[in-house]
């Protein structure tokens, strides 16, 4: 689904997403990616939602989100919340979805200055 652009493009904005990945800003990836509004978008190590580590989460809680945004790929899913302590001891939510909704999410809450994070999870180990 392509979107349309908004007066926030000097953040890093969801632009056009799909199943097997997204673009940010217009540039395409297609692996598991961790975004925030001023920073660019970085590589983020879970290859699928049952490889998530707390010290994904660590990663993220570095970054001082106000909220988390998790994409856990085509369909939701719920992360443990042993996983997400990092966050939750800070008083950091953690929003599940699947990674259309996270996306849609994501330049609703980056629109109005939140300091959010967006994690996607991209599986590919599915792929015919």
């Amino acid at each position: 689904m392509k979107l349309h652009t908004t007066p926030t493009q000097h953040y890093q904005t969801v632009t056009a997403y799909d199943k097997d990945g997204v673009e940010i800003n217009a540039i395409r990836f297609e692996y598991s990616l961790l975004v925030m509004p001023e920073t660019a978008p970085v590589s983020w190590p879970p290859v699928s939602f049952e490889a998530l580590t707390i010290d994904d989460f660590k990663q993220i809680d570095a970054a001082m989100p106000e909220v988390v945004i998790l994409g856990t790929g085509e369909r939701q899913r719920f992360v443990h919340p042993k996983l997400t302590a990092p966050l939750t001891s800070r008083r950091v939510g953690v929003e599940c979805m699947d990674n259309q909704a996270a996306c849609r999410t994501y330049n609703i809450l980056m629109a109005e200055g939140r300091k959010v994070a967006l994690a996607l999870i991209f599986d590919h180990s599915m792929a015919a």
